[in-house]
């Protein structure tokens, strides 16, 4: 039988709670085998841990969860991967652009602190220097 896993084993790896693991379960990202009493247990496969490193990758990436299942989800299909190159690559560009949109927001907003601070320092100079406050 091939490598399988617990709920446990994926958690410790990746350093994720199995609440977390079962959510991403929920969203349809792993589809774990049941064993035991009832079918308690899950059983994930090597498929189901690449699935999940793949999931976390796409979210340090900024990408949605259905975003991350739908590309994984082309991933699993034996098609042409031109398809999924293509749409990986529309999403990884508006990822880039909306990163870019929130670095220039944060560039202008930093530059607008350093002129407060030029501005009170200047304020604050000229008060000493007038024996202001002190």
């Amino acid at each position: 039988m091939a490598n399988t896993f617990s709920i446990s084993d994926l958690a410790q790896e990746f350093d994720l709670t199995t609440r977390a693991i079962r959510f991403y379960e929920d969203m349809g990202l792993l589809e774990p085998e049941r064993s035991g009493p009832g079918g308690r247990n899950r059983v994930y496969s090597s498929r189901d841990r690449t699935r999940l490193k793949l999931t976390l990758r796409a979210k340090r990436l900024g990408l949605s969860l259905n975003e991350a299942k739908d590309l994984i989800d082309m991933y699993d299909s034996p098609r042409d991967t031109v398809p999924q190159l293509k749409k990986f690559l529309v999403v990884l560009a508006e990822h880039r652009q909306q990163l870019e949109s929130q670095l220039a927001d944060l560039e202008a907003t930093l530059d607008e602190v350093k002129t407060h601070e030029k501005e009170t320092r200047s304020l604050l100079n000229k008060a000493n220097k007038a024996g202001v406050g002190a």
